[in-house]
């Protein structure tokens, strides 16, 4: 990070700032856009879309900036080779300028998200995202395709899974070894809804349905999945802890876990709600009895777990550094080790009937819970990602997690053919594509019970 201010500062001598094209205007992208062309030397965002326009046009307004409208590709190109604030009428146009460096997803969406990742790759450009739900659903596969392209897919200091995992970074340089990654909560409840959020949205000039699936789970639960196929870690059962309450010191953390399970497992990544005054911890120990010494000299406590936390994330406010590091140092933040350790399948909100089309996450139906890939794969889990459009095909009641058995998906989505490209990829399996190629769509290995293609109901978190 120390490095990135003074790498940022010879561009803006050298008049070479990094030109940032955005899809996606939302309340982050106008957060994003302030920071970086009023507080961050060396950078300038020089192409905003909008599927509405006049949003993208007051993010601009809100920086003090004012745009101009890109009809072509060559308005575009022209607009941001003067510096001129320009906003293009097709999303591709900021993926395909050979005068933007870097692109940065703000948008939230998993197919969409797609086709802009896609574009801006065939181009040779960097993606930087603000869209955990795109990296959680497909970002394994995604990553493969940015690599017969030369380009990095990353995700962005300042949202949880970068600061998780800059705070991982930072304690395997110290040479102990994490063990558990958590993330923290103020609030938990699957059965939030825009309508219980709308206040809190409204107080803070931010989306009902973003704002609930902060409260309902599906958020922290694609944030953890990230993290997951980032370390490794898997999660102890499906949902982590369900909200489990911790309002202690955060010196008394590795209370809540059993380290010979940690090490069994390999890690995991959870979530608690609180304790206040932290937002993520890492829980780790050391296999040097000397250097176990120190840091008890230290007041890290006795171990054998040792915890050290971040209190804050300020997504915006450091999402640059990680622009910056993606294209000045090619360093990507967060990329997985392979394929997918741990993915989101979504559950039923409340009793789902026959012929009823799912809402997207964060609404009235479903909300998204972390499993283990090897469940998920197994139990043919429905990605909380992929829930919008779906047509369901029989009742699915409250809290019984949806697989693709239960539904008929909507035709022509990238996503998901990208997503049976990522379980052929990765675990060889070739069930989604039979389905998307309508050979194997009412078929499927009983699961518990004994139900065709029925996946178990929410069972008990630790």
């Amino acid at each position: 990070m120390i490095i990135v201010d003074r790498a940022l500062r010879a561009r803006a001598e050298q008049g070479r700032p990094i030109r940032v094209g955005m899809v996606g205007a939302g309340f982050m992208g106008q957060g994003l856009t302030n920071q970086i062309e009023n507080s961050v030397p060396g950078m300038r965002m020089a192409a905003v879309f909008n599927r509405h326009p006049e949003r993208a046009f007051q993010v601009y307004a809100y920086a003090g900036r004012q745009a101009i409208a890109g009809a072509t590709q060559a308005a575009v190109d022209d607009a941001v080779r003067r510096g001129q604030p320009v906003v293009p009428e097709d999303p591709l146009a900021v993926c395909r300028s050979p005068e933007i460096d870097v692109v940065v997803d703000v948008t939230g969406s998993v197919d969409f998200g797609a086709q802009v990742i896609l574009e801006a790759f065939r181009h040779g450009k960097p993606v930087v995202l603000m869209n955990a739900e795109v990296d959680a659903t497909i970002g394994p596969i995604l990553r493969v395709h940015g690599k017969k392209h030369g380009a990095i897919l990353s995700a962005c200091d300042g949202d949880e899974p970068g600061v998780q995992m800059n705070l991982v970074r930072w304690v395997q340089g110290l040479g102990l070894i994490p063990r558990a990654v958590v993330n923290v909560k103020g609030l938990q409840d699957p059965y939030r809804n825009p309508t219980t959020q709308q206040g809190w949205a409204e107080r803070w000039g931010q989306n009902a349905a973003m704002v609930t699936s902060f409260a309902d789970g599906s958020k922290i639960s694609f944030e953890q999945s990230i993290v997951a196929n980032a370390t490794g870690f898997k999660v102890r059962s499906r949902g982590m802890s369900r909200g489990r309450r911790f309002d202690g010191s955060i010196m008394d953390a590795p209370k809540l876990y059993d380290i010979e399970e940690l090490r069994a497992l390999g890690g995991i990544v959870d979530y608690t709600v609180g304790p206040n005054l932290i937002k993520v911890f890492v829980l780790a120990e050391h296999t040097d009895p000397k250097q176990r010494h120190y840091l008890n000299l230290y007041k890290m406590g006795e171990g054998p777990l040792y915890p050290f936390w971040i209190p804050y994330h300020l997504v915006h406010f450091e999402t640059p550094s990680s622009i910056a590091r993606v294209v000045l140092f090619g360093d990507e933040l967060a990329p997985p080790l392979g394929g997918p350790v741990v993915e989101v399948c979504a559950v039923a909100k409340r009793d789902l009937k026959a012929g009823e089309v799912l809402d997207e996450y964060g609404m009235y139906m479903t909300y998204g819970e972390a499993v283990n890939a090897d469940e998920m794969s197994a139990e043919r889990y429905l990605p909380e990602g992929l829930v919008e459009g779906c047509r369901l095909v029989r009742d699915v009641p409250k809290d019984q997690a949806l697989g693709y058995g239960d539904v008929a998906l909507p035709a022509g989505r990238i996503a998901d053919r990208l997503r049976a490209e990522q379980l052929r990829h990765f675990r060889g399996e070739t069930w989604l594509e039979e389905i998307l190629d309508g050979r194997n769509g009412a078929r499927r290995a009983a699961g518990p019970g004994g139900d065709p293609l029925r996946p178990p109901a929410r069972g008990g978190g630790p």
